[in-house]
């Protein structure tokens, strides 16, 4: 089985498209009255839906982001600039990883993530002229109040937790569930040592930003994560559906 996409409904799927192929380097193929779009390779895709509009990021919604890994963050964020796309300053955050943000041009929020922690990138790790080449869609994020609801649903799916990390003076910690049987290079979930290493793998990890008894909403333009090898069309933990890949 494989976490295959996130279906996000949109209110111009071709417009949306060419944000992402023409600047984040992912593939488009038609899905009937939808778009797929994605990296070569084993994560997961975007499937944008026609339907939506008027989406506005809201830290009281289970949808987060996306989390784009990648060799080097600093050209990636540079090429953005240059091509009139605003985003953050990337920057190393506590030890979880180097960073930037920003929004496509329906709001919807992506996270830039560098292999390796600030100082630790090797000389020539990407292409300037082509920043986006070893990109992968890393990470799907998922807000949730009950982690254990979510452990358990996660489990009975086949996924594997591959790393914890405590941000608790920001007031959360971070939970990454997958499709492999890899294991990380420490025993201990909470191990830094796993952290570079998960930002490398090559699939997509279901990510979920925990914060223990809070109450989120629906996201009515999530309509749901995509699982390659499922049967028939589930609920996860929080209810929203899950669909076969």
């Amino acid at each position: 089985m494989r976490l295959s996409a996130i279906h996000l409904r949109v209110a111009d799927p071709e417009r949306l498209s060419a944000f992402y192929t023409g600047l984040l380097g992912m593939r488009a193929q038609e899905q009937g009255a939808s778009l797929r779009l994605g990296y070569a390779g084993e994560d997961a895709d975007l499937l944008l839906m026609p339907g939506g509009g008027g989406y506005s990021h809201d830290q009281g919604q289970r949808y987060w982001k996306i989390g784009i890994t990648l060799p080097d963050v600093d050209l990636a964020a540079a090429f953005l600039r240059r091509q009139g796309v605003e985003v953050s300053t990337p920057r190393q955050f506590l030890d979880i990883g180097y960073m930037c943000h920003l929004t496509d041009p329906e709001g919807f929020v992506i996270e830039l993530l560098q292999h390796d922690f600030e100082g630790n990138r090797s000389d020539n790790a990407a292409d300037p002229s082509d920043p986006f080449a070893q990109a992968r869609i890393g990470q799907i994020t998922l807000r949730t109040g009950d982690i254990g609801a979510e452990d358990r649903f996660c489990r009975a799916q086949g996924m594997r937790l591959l790393s914890m990390q405590d941000v608790a003076q920001y007031g959360f910690d971070l939970h990454f569930y997958a499709f492999t049987d890899d294991t990380p290079p420490d025993a201990d979930p909470w191990a830094v040592a796993n952290r570079e290493w998960l930002w490398k793998r090559p699939y997509t990890t279901l990510e979920f930003q925990n914060v223990a008894g809070a109450q989120f909403a629906p996201s009515p333009d999530c309509r749901g994560i995509e699982i390659e090898g499922l049967q028939a069309p589930i609920h996860d933990a929080f209810g929203d559906r899950v669909w076969p890949g």
